[in-house]
């Protein structure tokens, strides 16, 4: 949760450190002493877009710590470069979030003191914090975002996860059958000058690494007389057990043959020169027998060298005539040819096999979407109930309230479509709540949601924005008790106007301005006990606070929470 908050040279705040504890803390303030401009502090670090505007001393600097972090985050984070940090209760981990504005409006972003980008900055402070504001209200009024609201209440992330699955792997199937079928039509069009192509090919019958040999070959017949030469001198010089270098080495092993090596001591018989000169010997017979058979590879026959001549610019007339990179290229576009043309009359063997697999795994996608539809209908079910029993306790005792799940077409998120559907009145038709909510209808309705969903999405910090805008009396009070219980769970904080809605907090800041020689600076301040009761009782009576207005405030903090 959300333990400490720093904010300096940002508008009008230029320094100010709160720490905040568990449960339900309230932040109140006259209209415009600032209260907006410490959530929009606060916006920064979920990655909002910086402004230069709110850099008021040179550069702004934002940066919260959260502790208790829930260790489902480490991976997130340990996959983006940043360290871990384990608490010292060993219970969970740290995270510490910095953002730095200049009066240029460049940004830096820091998490655990790792640079990181906006992105990662929202997917990892999305976790931490749910800022809701009478924004949220119309936000949340949107199908896509009310259809994960049903999810997150149903619990179905595993049936969601297999389904995106299914539906990934189905639409890759379809890409590629499409690409296929998108290429054939191509091909039909150009069928006669991929055949003249193929035909081509198939004359020539091209193999890997042939035109390498030829080459070799034609070098060497091209310098026939010039070789055979030398590879004679060379196998008059090695000559036989007789002649030449091998009856040498022969008459030299008969000598040593002669000789006591023993008579050396361990020089002779180390030197082992016996066994080393039958190695030679042998060594020599063997490249004698090497250069005899070079020697009857060398062919002088002019058809021979016309062929190899002939081959070979076959090879480099082909090459160049299709433009590829070598002759070993040929063989796959040989093949290439002959695939794209039985494809044209749908003879290819890949289409039939991704059309199979393609219906094998839309009929598990099908199946897949039916599951998760029938987890959301349970858990919208389940869902409006539970928000119905919240919101009559707010003082909407004639609300209707329905979750209507729909099938639509399949997409990514499955086949369902999720409204919100309520009446305000008695007998009223269920319609769409975008159409038919006020404000303060909305924000009980909303407050109500956040209740219910909060817990289940595990959301460990939860920010109003005056979510009680509307609303007065009675159900202020009960608003204020439901953010109380709500506390019992996740961290709450609340901007509110209302003081039966502050007196139900465990804690109270108070935002205000207060003017220097030269400038206007906003302060945030923890009340005590008796600051509470003056700042509640101001609440009540306005500027001029009475002793009526403070038995008032003293009476509200000190009801049964």
């Amino acid at each position: 949760m959300l333990r400490r908050l720093q904010i300096s040279n940002y508008a009008l705040i230029e320094e100010a450190e709160l720490e905040f504890g568990n449960g339900f803390t309230v932040l109140t303030g006259e209209t415009g002493s600032g209260k907006s401009i410490m959530l929009g502090a606060l916006s920064l670090l979920l990655g909002n877009r910086a402004d230069s505007r709110v850099a008021a001393g040179g550069k702004a600097r934002v940066l919260a710590q959260f502790d208790d972090v829930d260790s489902e985050l480490r991976p997130l984070l340990e996959s983006k470069g940043i360290d871990w940090i384990q608490s010292d209760n060993g219970d969970g981990g740290e995270i510490t979030i910095r953002r730095e504005v200049s009066a240029e409006g460049r940004s830096r972003t820091f998490v655990n003191d790792t640079t990181v980008t906006l992105a990662t900055l929202s997917d990892i402070a999305g976790r931490l914090v749910d800022i809701h504001s009478q924004m949220a209200n119309s936000k949340l009024s949107n199908p896509d975002e009310q259809l994960k609201i049903v999810d997150a209440y149903s619990g179905n992330s595993s049936e969601l996860n297999l389904y995106r699955e299914s539906f990934r792997e189905f639409v890759g199937y379809k890409r590629k059958i499409k690409n296929i079928r998108q290429r054939m039509e191509k091909n039909r069009e150009n069928e006669e000058f991929l055949r003249f192509q193929l035909e081509q090919l198939d004359r020539l019958k091209p193999r890997k690494g042939e035109l390498a040999e030829i080459e070799k070959r034609y070098e060497i017949l091209s310098d026939a007389d010039e070789i055979r030469e030398r590879l004679g001198r060379l196998l008059g010089l090695m000559g036989d057990a007789d002649h030449g270098i091998q009856g040498d080495m022969s008459e030299a092993l008969g000598m040593v043959g002669k000789l006591d090596f023993s008579l050396f001591g361990n020089v002779g018989a180390d030197a082992d020169i016996p066994a080393r000169m039958e190695a030679i010997q042998t060594e020599l017979r063997d490249i004698t027998s090497t250069f005899e058979e070079m020697s009857g590879m060398i062919s002088t026959d002019p058809a021979t060298l016309a062929r190899l001549s002939d081959r070979m610019q076959n090879y480099y007339e082909t090459v160049k005539r299709f433009h590829v990179g070598d002759a070993d290229e040929l063989v796959g576009l040989q093949s290439d040819l002959r695939r794209e043309l039985n494809e044209i009359n749908g003879g290819g063997e890949e289409l039939p096999e991704l059309e199979r697999r393609a219906r094998a795994c839309g009929a598990e996608l099908k199946r897949r979407a039916e599951a998760l539809s029938e987890t959301r209908r349970q858990g919208a079910k389940a869902l409006a109930d539970k928000i119905l029993q919240e919101a009559r306790g707010l003082g909407l005792a004639n609300l209707k309230f329905e979750i209507a799940v729909d099938n639509v077409k399949l997409n990514p998120d499955g086949q369902d479509h999720a409204v919100f559907m309520g009446s305000f009145n008695k007998n009223g038709e269920l319609r769409p709540i975008s159409e038919i909510a006020s404000g303060g209808e909305m924000s009980r309705l909303m407050l109500s949601l956040k209740a219910v969903v909060a817990e289940r999405i595990n959301m460990p910090t939860v920010i109003f924005d005056e979510v009680d805008t509307g609303v007065s009396g009675e159900i202020a009070d009960r608003m204020g008790r439901m953010m109380n219980r709500m506390g019992e769970r996740m961290q709450v904080l609340a901007i509110t106007h209302l003081p039966q809605v502050a007196a139900r907090g465990n804690d109270h800041f108070k935002v205000y301005k207060q003017d220097e020689s030269d400038r206007t600076v906003t302060h945030i301040g923890k009340l005590d006990d008796l600051q509470r009761v003056a700042e509640i009782a101001a609440m009540i009576s306005g500027s001029h606070v009475s002793e009526a207005a403070l038995s008032n405030a003293r009476a509200l903090l000190g009801g049964d929470n």
